[in-house]
């Protein structure tokens, strides 16, 4: 089973692709040991909040752009 861990991006919010939109950074993970290693660090980043595990694909809607990756794609800053 797939999880993903969604966030909102304040740096990323309200320009570029997200212009007059809330950035929703979401990450593909293969298991759930993944997905808490991506939710503990990202609750060290400050430009990250509302930090969610979802079994779910998370959907756009209005007023958000979403930005999706996986696991493999990140840093090493993700996976410690």
């Amino acid at each position: 089973m797939k999880y993903y861990v969604s966030m909102t991006d304040k740096f990323m919010s309200g320009w570029g692709l997200a212009k007059d939109k809330i950035n929703k950074f979401i990450i593909e993970c293969e298991d759930f040991n993944q997905a808490e290693t991506i939710e503990r660090n990202a609750q060290l980043r400050s430009e990250m909040k509302y930090i969610n595990i979802c079994g779910n694909k998370p959907r756009n809607k209005q007023g958000y752009h979403l930005s999706f990756k996986t696991y493999e794609e990140l840093g090493s800053i993700w996976k410690k």
